[in-house]
């Protein structure tokens, strides 16, 4: 299989900053993905040099146009490797095989009859660059910049957007894993249920030079988007290119959300002008916040990527981001919360897990993995096998589906799972026993061949962390650079594989000390932000939430298709509910329901909640109830159902 990947090209106006950051991010992280699924991978990214914007924040600087894109340009080409993020090419819309490409498709989508010339008068935002419709805007500004636009009458040139709406949304309701995720697709076909306006594509060269020339009309230069988005295609070496041939038809891009219109609306009409089959999916994602609050100058609160990677390190980073916001939704970033990521997941769960287990190796096995005596194998550790084997089947699937937070929760359930293999049978115990030396050998193996299986799929999130704990593990380079077809099941690891316990994969960071420094340090950007901290309302403080902290919470319609009673567990009930796919939950309701009269009922859950293990049970997910007290003082419990008959999985919102 073919994958091409790509990020936005970013418009040099600004420095890199968290949101480029946690793009790229995504998309480097795919690309590794999918290469470890084996694919022939192509990974994009970029920067957008030309218009009004550029040439106006070089003035500010006292230079060029073309020295400050250079500039910019450099810092985020230098950002990238400090994020381990690898490239297959990085393209500016200055180079010259761009602006070649470029003019082609202006003259041949011209040539079609799809661009013509027309006096225009409207409502120009100079911070969009672009003319706003009276329905885009919120009291009379624009609501990205909150600045009233400029009336401006001028001629200019046109793109015939209108003319392929239909065809458009043709092809969205065709193809359903074409915008994701969903709700990005259903704002999109909204949008598209109105009359769609021709794209204004030019500018006259009186008011800006700084562009790509029009091949038919020297007065005008094109308008960012017909110049930015046929990056995608210049980069893959349209029209004739063997690369274009081969990544075209698979091409997934991914943005953030403020630029869902252009990707989503402008860029397939321009496709399907030029006579080409729209690009295979594109990814919406939200935006981050800093402290519950956006990201902004004037605040003090943007955060650099380098500044990041100083603080916490390049896998912190981005394990965090990748776990941290669930796709397409809007999350929080602070200090706090990365902190307790590298504490808790990596230092504590995984870290001390992968240091314990070298350890006992060294110890017990003489530094060498030991293989694991069949007869000594039990139920609990057939049990690993399947949840190892289900864990990468489940991971495949999420990180497909752009559910990255989804892939490395499930991975950490196993790695949950594992340090509670270590407690229950106690290496230690075993070495001690004079008989217990083949159960050992078993239990180490299976410790080891399951990191061994953790470092497969941390790779494409923590690949310097995967380098070493496949180094500590002994893997030869084969099988370092193994796909998921051939290094994916269980039993691949040798025994006899010699093992080194290096350093901490994640030392702990003190929260105490990293604030003591930033007190003696003074931190100017900081406190600006304290004086916005301080106005925090008395709804924040009153504990409320906020929409999208709520938006987290995943709640379903679930129908219960079995029941029954706990063992030694006079409170707890396990249900298996379908919505849609089976799971099976654990509730504390057995005081007020019987089996039989669950069945068949409709419920409402929590369906992302961590799953937990209650009296030998996986529990996934929580039943919705309310309780109260009866007249007679008596406590009584309902369960939370719907009013009418509905999908089991269906989302309640």
């Amino acid at each position: 299989m073919t994958t091409y990947i790509t990020t936005p090209i970013y418009y040099v106006n600004a420095m890199p900053h968290l949101g480029h950051a946690y793009t790229t991010i995504v998309a480097d992280t795919y690309s590794r993905f999918r290469r470890l699924c084996g694919d022939d991978v192509r990974f994009q990214t970029g920067t957008d040099e030309h218009g009004e914007k550029i040439v106006q924040a070089a003035e500010e600087q006292g230079c060029s146009p073309r020295e400050y894109v250079d500039r910019i340009s450099a810092a985020f080409q230098e950002t990238w490797p400090l994020l381990d993020v690898a490239p297959d090419n990085f393209i500016r819309t200055t180079d010259p095989e761009h602006i070649r490409v470029v003019q082609e498709i202006l003259q041949k989508v011209h040539d079609r009859g799809d661009i013509y010339f027309s006096q225009y008068s409207g409502h120009y935002c100079k911070g969009c660059e672009r003319f706003l419709t009276e329905k885009e805007l919120v009291d009379g500004k624009c609501p990205d910049h909150l600045t009233v636009p400029e009336e401006i009458s001028e001629q200019n040139y046109f793109f015939r957007m209108s003319r392929y709406q239909d065809q458009l949304i043709e092809h969205i309701r065709e193809n359903p894993e074409f915008i994701t995720p969903e709700r990005y697709r259903n704002e999109v076909l909204s949008f598209l249920g109105e009359p769609l306006e021709d794209l204004c594509i030019s500018r006259p060269t009186t008011r800006l030079t700084w562009g790509i020339p029009l091949p038919f009309d020297e007065k005008f230069v094109t308008y960012v988007w017909f110049d930015a988005l046929i990056n995608y295609l210049t980069g893959i070496g349209y029209p004739d290119g063997p690369d274009f041939a081969k990544y075209w038809s698979v091409a997934e891009h991914v943005i953030a959300k403020d630029i869902l219109k252009p990707h989503a609306i402008y860029w397939p009409t321009m496709i399907l002008a030029m006579g080409l089959t729209p690009y295979k999916r594109l990814h919406v994602h939200g935006y981050w916040n800093v402290d519950e609050t956006k990201m902004s100058k004037s605040i003090g609160n943007v955060i650099r990527p380098a500044e990041l990677v100083q603080e916490y390190g390049v896998d912190t980073v981005r394990y965090f981001l990748l776990r941290e916001m669930s796709f397409g939704l809007d999350s929080s970033f602070s200090g706090e919360a990365i902190v307790g990521r590298r504490n808790s997941d990596l230092a504590n769960d995984l870290g001390n897990l992968f240091s314990r287990t070298l350890a006992m190796i060294g110890k017990y096995a003489g530094g060498r993995v030991p293989a694991a005596d069949e007869r000594s194998v039990t139920d609990e550790d057939r049990a690993l096998i399947d949840s190892m084997e289900a864990m990468v089947s489940s991971y495949r699937s999420s990180m497909d589906s752009f559910a990255f937070h989804k892939g490395l929760q499930e991975v950490w359930e196993v790695i949950g799972e594992l340090n509670r293999y270590i407690v229950t049978n106690a290496p230690w115990e075993l070495a001690a026993d004079p008989g217990g030396k083949k159960r050992l050998d078993t239990v180490l193996y299976f410790l080891a061949e399951s990191l061994r299986l953790i470092a497969l799929v941390v790779r494409p999130v923590m690949p310097r962390a995967a380098d070493k704990m496949a180094a500590a593990l002994g893997l030869k380079e084969a099988m370092v650079t193994a796909t998921l077809a051939t290094a994916g099941r269980w039993g691949v690891l040798e025994p006899g594989t010699g093992v080194t316990k290096g350093p901490q994969l994640f030392p702990r960071l003190d929260t105490g000390k990293k604030q003591e420094q930033k007190k003696k340090s003074g931190g100017g950007k900081q406190k600006k932000g304290q004086d916005k901290k301080k106005e925090k309302s008395a709804a924040t403080m009153e504990g409320l939430i906020t929409f999208d902290q709520f938006g987290k919470v995943d709640l379903r319609v679930a129908e219960i298709i079995a029941a029954k009673k706990i063992k030694k567990a006079d409170k707890l009930l396990e249900l298996t509910l379908k919505a849609p796919e089976e799971r099976t939950v654990v509730a504390g309701i057995a005081r007020f329901y019987q089996p039989e009269e669950l069945v068949g009922k409709k419920v409402i859950i929590v369906a992302n909640l961590k799953p937990a293990k209650l009296m030998g049970v996986t529990s996934q997910g929580m039943l919705l109830a309310a309780k109260d007290t009866d007249e007679q003082g008596q406590e009584r419990l309902v369960l939370a159902t719907v009013a009418g008959d509905i999908t089991p999985g269906a989302k309640v919102a």
